[in-house]
């Protein structure tokens, strides 16, 4: 089963996917892809409605994120092993994590405005994990259980601010527009093995990151049960899970976005994004996530 949220940003409604690629108005059913609506009971109705009795959505309507009130955007940095050493990084031993601001989710296909006066704003595809149940110190064999579904993120990136400017990588991982997530919200069924899911990035139709799930340090299940550990899980929180090799700042000389670039990207079986990065003058304020 596809979920998605619909509609202008602050306003999303709740719509599934159906067979025909269709959009179907959900907000009858469920009030948003949110909190309790991710839960193993909620997921099971969903499952068994008909789409075909739910309005259908006018082709064209814009995505917005696709789960939301996000309260926990959590990240793990270098997880996959040719990324860490592209940035001239030590391989972890145990995951690192920092956070992603949530205001800074938007949709998949919203545009990525870069931070005033950046110089050094990179890309990064990744797979997010979307709890759907209350985790605390859950065993890896039994972390997936706790998974609602799994969709892409655009890890957004403003590497002076990450690394130049003292301190945690949050300052580069959280500007407005810096998390789109979507296009669609994949429960674990349709997804398959989530850790042999194909990967890849492009910037102006040109190929930057390929890579796969299966060459994670380490697994989804893992980075589960992880976090768990160090802190409560809650329904609708995303665990964005590393990035392969193939960003801007890995490059001999280093190469980041600038306005006009297009940014498309994707992930076997969750579907696709793009973006179009435009400068900071160009919006007076922030796209508006207040519905995220």
């Amino acid at each position: 089963m596809k979920l998605v949220r619909f509609g202008p940003a602050g306003q999303e409604k709740p719509g599934l996917v159906d067979a025909e690629g269709q959009i179907r108005d959900l907000s009858g059913v469920i009030p948003d892809v949110a909190g309790p609506a991710l839960s193993r009971e909620s997921l099971a109705r969903l499952s068994a409605l008909d789409p075909s009795t739910l309005p259908l959505v006018p082709a064209g309507t814009r995505l917005g994120p696709c789960v939301g009130k996000v309260g926990n955007f959590i990240a793990v940095g270098l997880n996959f092993v040719d990324h860490a050493k592209e940035t001239n990084s030590p391989i972890p031993s145990e995951p690192i994590l920092f956070n992603k601001a949530p205001s800074c989710i938007v949709g998949p296909n919203d545009d990525i405005i870069l931070p005033r006066h950046s110089q050094k704003t990179d890309w990064e595809v990744e797979l997010v994990i979307v709890i759907g149940e209350r985790a605390s110190y859950v065993a890896a064999n039994e972390a997936l259980n706790y998974v609602a579904g799994y969709c892409i993120c655009n890890d957004v990136s403003e590497r002076e601010y990450q690394l130049e400017r003292g301190g945690q990588w949050m300052k580069g991982k959280g500007c407005p527009t810096f998390g789109p997530i979507g296009p669609w919200l994949v429960t674990p069924d349709e997804v398959g093995d989530v850790q042999n899911l194909g990967m890849w990035l492009d910037v102006n139709g040109k190929r930057m990151q390929t890579g796969n799930t299966n060459t994670m340090i380490f697994d989804c299940a893992q980075l589960v049960s992880y976090i768990s550990h160090f802190m409560i899980l809650e329904p609708g929180d995303l665990i964005t899970t590393g990035t392969p090799p193939g960003v801007g700042l890995g490059m001999k000389p280093p190469q980041f976005l600038k306005a006009g670039d297009v940014v498309r990207l994707g992930i076997d079986k969750l579907g696709v994004q793009e973006q179009r990065v435009v400068a900071f003058s160009d919006h007076r304020h922030a796209v508006d996530t207040s519905g995220r």
